[in-house]
C-alpha cells in the first residue's frame, strides 16, 4: 500500500504535465500565462481578465462574414513615397511581403448571416494600422460603393494614427474618409464602427468616431494623444481605465460593448434592425 501511494506520489512529481511543455503567451493586459493553443482556440480572449487581443485581417473576416462569402475590392492599390521618406518603400515592400497585404487595410463586400455589407478590416500587423494615403482612398471607395450600392458598412478599426512617412498626405485623409461617411450617410446609409485594440490618433479623429452605431470589444485602448502627452499637458493624473473601452463607454462615447464571441451575432441583428437584408450586388 506504501509502495503504490509512493508511486503515485513519485509520478506526479516527476509528470511536468503536457501544460509545462506546450508553448504559452502572457496576457498583454494582465500578464496571465495561457496556453498558446487555448489562447487560439478562444480566438485570442484572455481568459482570466477578457481582454480581446490583436487579430489579423484575415482571421477577423473569418470569423465574422459567412464562408466564402467576402471578396475584396481595391486589393492591389499601394503607397507612392510622397514626401520621400529614407527607406519606406523598401519598409512598405518588406510588410508586403511578411503580411501578405497591400497595406494597412482589407476592404471588401461580404455577408454576415446572408445580410450583404461592405466591411473595411484594419490589421494592427501593417505599421500599427497607421492611415496613410492607401487606407484613406480604400475607405473612401468603400464607403462611396456602398452608398451607390445601397448597401450597409462595417469598419473594424486598429491603429496607431495618421503615418508620418506621408506627411500632410496621411493628414489630409482624416477629411476625406469624414467626407465620404457624410456621403454615405446622406445617401441614407447605415454605418457601424467596430473599435479594437488600439484605435487612437488620426483615425479615432475622423471615421472611427462617425459610426451610427460605435461598439468596442472589452478593455481595449482607445484614445487620440498618449496618456503622457495628455498628463503633462494637463498636469493632473488620470483615471487608470482612461482611455480603455469600458471608461469611453461611461462617458457616452461608445455605444455598447461586445464580446469577440457574440460579435458577428450582434452585428447581425443590428444590420436587421436597420432594414438591411440579403442583397446581390
Amino acid at each position: 500500500m506504501l509502495e503504490d501511494f509512493f508511486n503515485v506520489v513519485k509520478k506526479r512529481f516527476n509528470d511536468t504535465s503536457d501544460d509545462d511543455a506546450r508553448p504559452t503567451v502572457k496576457c498583454p493586459r494582465c500578464q496571465s500565462p495561457i496556453l498558446q493553443e487555448r489562447y487560439e482556440e478562444l480566438h485570442r480572449v484572455c481568459p482570466f481578465c477578457n481582454y480581446h487581443g490583436r487579430l489579423s485581417a484575415q482571421e477577423r473576416i473569418s470569423i465574422t462574414f459567412d464562408k466564402d462569402s467576402f471578396h475584396e475590392i481595391n486589393a492591389d492599390m499601394i503607397s507612392a513615397d510622397p514626401i520621400e521618406f529614407p527607406e519606406y518603400p523598401e519598409k512598405q515592400q518588406e510588410l508586403r511581403d511578411i503580411t501578405g497585404l497591400s497595406d494597412a487595410v482589407v476592404t471588401g463586400v461580404g455577408k454576415i448571416k446572408g445580410i450583404t455589407t461592405v466591411a473595411g478590416i484594419m490589421d494592427s500587423r501593417y505599421m500599427m494600422g497607421s492611415m496613410g494615403s492607401v487606407v484613406g482612398e480604400k475607405i473612401t471607395r468603400a464607403f462611396e460603393y456602398a452608398a451607390e450600392n445601397k448597401l450597409p458598412v462595417i469598419l473594424f478599426t486598429a491603429s496607431g494614427g495618421a503615418r508620418m512617412q506621408e506627411g500632410i498626405v496621411s493628414l489630409m485623409q482624416m477629411a476625406k474618409t469624414s467626407g465620404a461617411v457624410k456621403l454615405h450617410s446622406d445617401a441614407g446609409g447605415f454605418y457601424i464602427t467596430v473599435l479594437t485594440d488600439p484605435t487612437t490618433g488620426g483615425v479615432t479623429a475622423s471615421f472611427a468616431s462617425l459610426g451610427d452605431i460605435i461598439i468596442a470589444e472589452p478593455k481595449i485602448l482607445i484614445g487620440f494623444a498618449g496618456r503622457r502627452v495628455i498628463e503633462s499637458t494637463i498636469r493632473q493624473r488620470l483615471p487608470e481605465d482612461f482611455q480603455l473601452a469600458e471608461f469611453m463607454q461611461e462617458k457616452g462615447f461608445i455605444d455598447m460593448i461586445v464580446d469577440r464571441k457574440k460579435m458577428r451575432s450582434v452585428l447581425a441583428h443590428l444590420l436587421e434592425l436597420h432594414g438591411c437584408s440579403a442583397k446581390e450586388v
